[in-house]
C-alpha cells in the first residue's frame, strides 16, 4: 500500500468517526484510522457493532484499530475487520486510558510483552490468506517512568518479524499519558534500529509544522498526527502547503461555517439523536481558530440540539 502524502489521521477515542474523517480526507488526509474497537463488540452483529464500523467508498484506505487483551479474541476480531472492508488491521498496546488499564487492554500490554507477542502473531494468523490484509501496531514506549525500554523492543522485533506491516510509536510512558515531551530522539532510534521497516512516529504534532520537522529530525517514514487535527481538519493541506514552500492555508470565517454545518449534518446520519452532545465537543475544538474563541467556545458547550448549533454559526460565522 503506497500513501500519497506522509501525514495521516490517527485513531482518536471519541473523534475519529466516519464524519470527521471524511472531513479530513476532503482536506487531504491520505490514510485514516477508526477510533478503537473493542474486539468483543465486534463479535456481536449489533447496535453496537454498527455503531463501530461505519464505512464509506470515500474512506479509504483506511485502518480497523482493534483493542483487547486475549489472542483468540482479537483474531476473531481481526477476521471480520477484514471481511468488511477494512484496508489495514491496526492493532492498539498504546491507549492509555484508566478503563483500558484496568480491563488489561491498550497499553497495559505494554507491561506484558508476551502476550502482546501472542496477540499479534494471532491477529497477523487471521488475516493471512490469498490475499492478506497489512497489520499495523501501535506501541508506547514504556509502560512506566522507571523502566527500561525492552518490553518496546521485544515486541517491535517480534512484530516484524511475523510480518506485521508498520509499526507506530507515541514516545511516551503509558503513565505518562500525554504531559511531558514526547521523546523524539527515541522515535529516531526506532528507525535507525529498522531501517527496512515502515515507523510511523506519534506524539507532539500539534501544528503543521510539527509534523514536518519530526520527518526531518526522526527519519521515520510517515507521521500520525492526533490531537493537533482536533478542529482542525484543514492539518493536512497546511502541512503540504508548508512542504511546498507556500503559505499555510487558512480557512475564512465562511468556510469555517460550511464546513461545521456539513459536519452537523454528517454526524446527524452517523449518529442520529446522539448527534448534538457528540458534536458539542467538536465544537470546543472548532472554537480555537475563530477569532474570539472563548466566546464560541462558550456557546458550543450550551449546544444540546440543532437549532443551537445553527444558532452559534448564525451569531459567530457571518449569518446566512
Amino acid at each position: 500500500m503506497t500513501i500519497e502524502f506522509p501525514v495521516v489521521l490517527a485513531p482518536l477515542a471519541g473523534y475519529s468517526d466516519l464524519a470527521y474523517r471524511l472531513l479530513c480526507r476532503r482536506h487531504g488526509a491520505a490514510y485514516c484510522s477508526t477510533e478503537m474497537m473493542l474486539d468483543k463488540l465486534l463479535l456481536v452483529d449489533g447496535r453496537l457493532r454498527r455503531r463501530l464500523v461505519q464505512l464509506d467508498d470515500r474512506d479509504h484506505p483506511l485502518a480497523g484499530q482493534l483493542i483487547g487483551g486475549a489472542p483468540e479474541t482479537m483474531a476473531a476480531a481481526a477476521r471480520i475487520v477484514c471481511q468488511m472492508g477494512f484496508d489495514v488491521v491496526d492493532v492498539n498496546f498504546a491507549c492509555p486510558a484508566r478503563k483500558a488499564l484496568a480491563r488489561q487492554r491498550g497499553g497495559y500490554l505494554m507491561s506484558r510483552p508476551e502476550q502482546a507477542v501472542a496477540i499479534l502473531r494471532a491477529v497477523l494468523a487471521a488475516g493471512a490468506g490469498p490475499a492478506p490484509k497489512p497489520v499495523t501496531v501501535k506501541l508506547r514506549q514504556k509502560f512506566r517512568n522507571a523502566d527500561d525500554d525492552s518490553a518496546f523492543w521485544r515486541i517491535a522485533e517480534a512484530a516484524l518479524e511475523a510480518g506485521a506491516a508498520a509499526v507506530c510509536i507515541h514516545a511516551r510512558s503509558v503513565e505518562m499519558k500525554y504531559t511531558g515531551r514526547a521523546d523524539w530522539a527515541f522515535i529516531a532510534e526506532v528507525k535507525r534500529r529498522f531501517p527496512q521497516a515502515t515507523i510511523i512516529g506519534s506524539g507532539d504534532v500539534l501544528h503543521p509544522a510539527d509534523a514536518l520537522e519530526m520527518l526531518e529530525r526522526t527519519g521515520v517514514d510517515a507521521v500520525a498526527a492526533a490531537r493537533g487535527v482536533l478542529g482542525n481538519p484543514w492539518f493536512f493541506r497546511q502541512v503540504a502547503d508548508l512542504a511546498a514552500g507556500r503559505e499555510p492555508y487558512q480557512p475564512r470565517l465562511d468556510e469555517q461555517r460550511e464546513l461545521l454545518a456539513w459536519h452537523f449534518d454528517h454526524a446527524r446520519r452517523t449518529h442520529g439523536p446522539r448527534a448534538a452532545k457528540i458534536m458539542r465537543k467538536f465544537g470546543i475544538k472548532y472554537a480555537r481558530m475563530h477569532p474570539a474563541p472563548t466566546k464560541v467556545r462558550a456557546a458550543f458547550v450550551n449546544v444540546s440540539c440543532s437549532d443551537h448549533w445553527q444558532a452559534v454559526l448564525e451569531e459567530f460565522y457571518g449569518g446566512g
